[in-house]
C-alpha cells in the first residue's frame, strides 16, 4: 500500500489523559504513535490499551510494568495497513523501559526500529545511561524513529524560540534537583541527554524538530512542550523529541508541536507531529538492511 504522507506522533497524554488521549490523536490521522504515560492502560487484559489503539485503527504495544518502579509505561502503535511487525523488545532499564518495535514497509526489505521512551524524572545521572542505552537500537547501521519524554533540555540553547531558563528561575526546589547537573563547580540545566542523542560532528540521531526549525526555517517546530501548566519550573521548554538517525531525515517534510487548549486539557505537555515524504520514506526502507 503506498501512501503519500507518512505521520508520526509523540505524546506525554499525562496519566493517560484519562483514557481519552484518542480523542485527540486521531485528528491527525497517525500511522505510528509513540505513547508516553500509558496510565492504567493494561489493567483487566489491556481494555484501554486496545481501546486506544482501536479508535486509532491501530496496533499497540506497551512496555512492561514492574512492582516497586514506574506505573506509567511507555508504548507505540502501529498502522498495520503499512507495517508488519518483525519483532518487539523492551529494553529493561532502572525505572522505566523502552518500548522497542521492529517493523518493516509491506514488501520492503529494510526493518524500521520504532521506540518509545519517558527518561526518569528524578535522576540526571539515570537520564544519561538512558540515553546512552537508546543509542544502542541504532547499532550496526539500523534505521531508527524514536519519540520520547526528554526530562530534560536541548545541548543547542541558542537555537531554542523558548523564553530562556535559569536556574535561578525555577522555583521548585527539588525540580532543581531533578533538572540541573553540576558542571566545573555550578549549577547549570541538564542537557546531557541531547548531548548524548544528537550531539557531535556524527550524531546517531538527528532531533527532527531542531532540524525543522534550523534547515527547513520551520520555526515553530521548535514550540517548547512542557510544562503547559506549572509556572514554578520556570517557562516552558522544547522536553519532548522525535528523533531519526540520519538517513530517515531528507524524508521528513514537516514538524508540528500541538499545544492547543484540547491539549492543554488532557496533558501539560504537547504533542509532536513528523510528516515524512511517503515516497522518500520509501526509498530508505527499499535498502536491505
Amino acid at each position: 500500500m503506498s501512501v503519500d504522507v507518512i505521520v508520526a506522533v509523540s505524546w506525554n497524554a499525562e496519566k493517560n489523559a484519562l483514557g481519552l488521549a484518542h480523542e485527540i490523536l486521531r485528528k491527525y490521522r497517525p500511522h505510528i504513535v509513540f505513547r508516553q504515560e500509558l496510565t492504567g492502560a493494561g489493567a483487566d487484559g489491556g481494555r484501554a490499551l486496545y481501546a486506544e489503539a482501536n479508535a486509532l485503527g491501530l496496533f499497540p504495544f506497551m512496555a512492561s510494568v514492574h512492582e516497586g518502579r514506574s506505573k506509567n509505561p511507555v508504548g507505540v502503535m502501529i498502522d498495520l495497513d503499512l507495517f508488519e511487525v518483525v519483532a518487539r523488545t523492551d529494553h529493561d532499564l532502572p525505572w522505566k523501559p523502552i518500548c522497542h518495535v521492529q517493523v518493516r514497509r509491506k514488501g520492503l526489505p529494510r526493518t524500521l526500529h520504532l521506540g518509545s521512551s519517558h527518561l526518569c524524572h528524578f535522576d540526571p545521572t539515570l537520564r544519561a545511561v538512558e540515553a546512552r542505552r537508546a543509542t544502542t537500537i541504532a547499532d550496526h547501521n539500523r534505521t531508527v524513529l524514536m519519540g520520547l519524554d526528554g526530562n530534560s533540555y536541548g545541548h543547542r540553547r541558542r537555537d531554542e524560540i523558548s523564553k530562556r531558563l535559569r536556574v535561578r528561575m525555577i522555583k521548585d526546589r527539588v525540580h532543581v534537583q531533578h533538572r540541573t547537573i553540576k558542571r566545573f563547580g555550578r549549577r547549570v540545566l541538564d542537557t546531557r541527554p541531547s548531548e548524548i542523542l544528537t550531539g557531535g560532528r556524527r550524531p546517531v540521531f538527528i532531533d527532527l524538530g531542531h532540524y525543522a526549525g534550523t534547515v527547513l526555517g520551520q520555526r515553530r517546530a521548535l514550540t517548547p512542550t512542557a510544562s503547559l501548566r506549572r509556572t514554578d519550573q520556570g517557562p516552558p521548554q522544547r522536553i519532548d523529541w522525535m528523533l531519526s538517525t540520519p538517513d530517515l531525515v531528507p524524508a521528513l517534510l514537516s514538524f508540528e508541536v500541538i499545544d492547543d487548549q484540547d491539549v492543554r486539557k488532557r496533558s501539560d505537555h504537547g504533542l509532536t507531529i513528523g510528516r515524512f515524504h511517503g515516497g522518500r520514506f520509501d526509498h530508505v526502507m527499499s535498502t536491505p538492511g
